[in-house]
């Protein structure tokens, strides 16, 4: 006996180590931490009352007592699966409890006096002749549970089906020494179920939250690309020459910062993340130019220096219209970078560009691949105040321009992998004209 006391002691204070988890865990709503608690207090009610009864502390002056307690034991413990079920989220469970409560009372109070189900004389507790009708009660009970238990896994999906047979292998397991000897231990094997099903059940909400929160990121990844795609649209239409500009910057920044990893440039920043980040954002580096007035924008000829000052506003606003544009549905590294990117793209090596004359490795990797990517689509691009140059001369301007308007060493990448890029703005000539 004193082993029994042990191992149920044990078991409560597991599943009291769980309860006071749940009541805390945001995984559960409100009525299953209910249901989970009342489990837990059921159980403790039903052992502190098979101690009672088994344990030494029957006289004669506490029958009366006794035989209450252990008829309202009797009647809860049929119920047990019932409240479990109730903590799993299972529907209607209110219901089905009275029902198994107000059926199991009223077997109960009608048996007590007659003995049927269990009795005291002067020994103590004795199962009466008619016991068995406690245990079909019980092992119905059990059955009720081991079903909710397949339909939860089944709302799961069967993700972890071992577990699943492990747990439904314990609560069936408390009937044997039910049936076999006077100690009902189906109150540990529920106690110990419920903890495993906690933790069972616990791990899959986690995976569901996971899953709703990539779904959440997919999303909210798809409102930023189109957002992107719809502001890069209205680019293009106030400026007939940006809409292949934004193409085809894009493809060329994603190259440049590929060709620059595989050449050991870089690669601790060049992650898969960063690039992915370059070509998605690379569209919003001339964002700015929505402040621009068509007669600038669109002029013909050479920009005069008030026209030009006026030009290079675009710039100094891209930042910000970035982050008053993507708030809220970006995070902090999201609108960081395409800010750099927007911001700093005009902003030279030896320090002389705009709008703020960063230098050197002062201006953020991102608009440094991005500048190049920028004044080389710029120089074999026809536009309204300029013809298109050919590749050769567009390739000795970046080579003369290293070190002083790009990053020597993106420009080196960029020179010796010209051929993808004479090869990608072949490719984007082929799509426009289809």
């Amino acid at each position: 006996m004193n082993f029994y006391m042990c191992l149920v002691i044990l078991a409560e204070l597991v599943m009291l180590a769980m309860t006071l988890h749940v009541f805390h865990y945001s995984g559960f709503v409100k009525s299953q931490r209910v249901w989970y608690i009342m489990t837990f207090l059921s159980i403790m009610f039903c052992t502190a009352a098979e101690f009672a009864v088994h344990c030494g502390w029957y006289s004669p002056e506490l029958k009366i007592p006794l035989t209450v307690i252990t008829v309202l034991q009797f009647s809860v413990a049929p119920i047990l699966s019932v409240l479990f079920s109730g903590s799993l989220g299972m529907p209607h469970q209110r219901t089905v409890a009275f029902i198994f409560f107000g059926i199991n009372l009223t077997v109960q109070t009608v048996s007590a006096p007659f003995g049927w189900i269990f009795y005291f004389n002067e020994e103590g507790y004795f199962r009466g002749d008619h016991f068995i009708i406690y245990s079909v009660f019980y092992i119905i009970s059990l059955i009720y549970l081991v079903i909710n238990m397949i339909i939860v896994g089944k709302r799961f999906h069967h993700r972890d089906f071992r577990t699943i047979i492990m747990i439904l292998v314990v609560l069936v397991a408390g009937i044997i020494p039910m049936t076999l000897f006077k100690l009902n231990v189906t109150y540990i094997a529920i106690a110990i179920g419920a903890s495993l099903c906690y933790i069972y059940y616990n791990d899959l909400v986690q995976q569901d939250i996971q899953a709703e929160l990539v779904a959440n990121q997919k999303r909210i990844s798809g409102m930023q690309e189109h957002m992107i795609s719809g502001l890069a649209s209205v680019i293009e239409n106030r400026d007939m020459d940006t809409g292949e500009h934004i193409s085809r910057t894009s493809m060329y920044v994603k190259t440049l910062a590929e060709c620059a990893r595989a050449d050991g440039i870089y690669k601790d920043i060049l992650t898969d993340r960063f690039i992915l980040l370059m070509y998605t954002l690379a569209p919003m580096h001339d964002i700015g130019k929505i402040i621009i007035p068509d007669s600038i924008l669109k002029k013909p000829g050479p920009l005069t220096e008030e026209e030009y000052e006026q030009m290079k506003q675009h710039a100094a606003v891209g930042g910000s219209v970035v982050r008053e544009v993507l708030s809220g549905i970006s995070d902090e590294e999201y609108l960081s970078f395409a800010s750099d990117i927007a911001t700093y793209h005009h902003e030279r090596w030896d320090g002389t560009g705009y709008p703020k004359g960063l230098k050197g490795e002062e201006i953020p990797l991102s608009a440094r691949i991005m500048a190049i990517a920028d004044v080389f689509d710029a120089l074999v691009s026809e536009r309204c105040y300029k013809e298109a140059m050919s590749f050769e001369e567009a390739f000795v301007v970046i080579s003369g321009e290293s070190g002083s308007h790009f990053d020597p060493l993106l420009a080196d990448v960029f020179l010796r992998h010209r051929d993808k890029f004479e090869v990608g703005e072949k490719i984007t000539e082929r799509k426009t004209k289809k």
